[in-house]
């Protein structure tokens, strides 16, 4: 994950495994909040000095984006968020709007080019949803833009990593980081 920009927990589990030799039984791997802890401890100690600024750079350009996608809610997800980033990490917002093709069309009048995909989110219940996804570089870091109508975005989505309701910060939460250099 540190090293090749994988960004799936289970598509690293089962790299990981098929390198190793190993069985893909579940209850012998990690827990997905155990090799998020290995992958902070790991950027520390080999890209520590390097970390910081890093992680400035994305929630500077997370910001930028967050105010160009204003009009849409934009809330910042993910890995820039919580601060564990690597040089492959991509920037993650959640937009909420009455249908995607209104991200398309925004993306395509300002002449950005993206392309389409869906992102599936897990939510509380075990229910689990395929929603639309846009994905674009800006000044070559990967932006990807998860859509969710206005319904869908008043329950915030389970995190990966822990399982909890995902953490989503607003502007004003980003501007708060970058100020206080968290």
């Amino acid at each position: 994950m540190a090293d090749e920009g994988v960004r799936d927990f289970h598509a690293a589990k089962r790299r990981a495994c098929e390198r190793l030799g190993l069985d893909r039984d579940h209850r012998h791997l990690p827990a997905n909040h155990e090799i998020e802890a290995a992958l902070q401890d790991h950027l520390q100690l080999f890209h520590g000095q390097a970390l910081p600024a890093r992680r400035r750079r994305l929630r500077t350009l997370a910001l930028e984006a967050m105010g160009f996608l204003d009009r849409f809610e934009p809330r910042l997800v993910g890995p820039v968020l919580s601060g564990t980033v690597t040089e492959h990490t991509a920037i993650e917002l959640l937009l909420t709007a009455d249908t995607s093709e209104e991200i398309g069309h925004f993306l395509d009048e300002h002449g950005i080019p993206h392309d389409t995909h869906e992102r599936r989110l897990r939510y509380g219940g075990d229910r689990q949803t395929s929603i639309p996804a846009y994905r674009f570089e800006a000044d070559g870091v990967t932006v990807e833009l998860a859509v969710l109508d206005r319904v869908a975005a008043r329950e915030p989505p389970l995190s990966p990593v822990d399982g909890k309701p995902m953490h989503r910060a607003s502007r004003r939460e980003v501007e708060e980081l970058l100020k206080h250099g968290a």
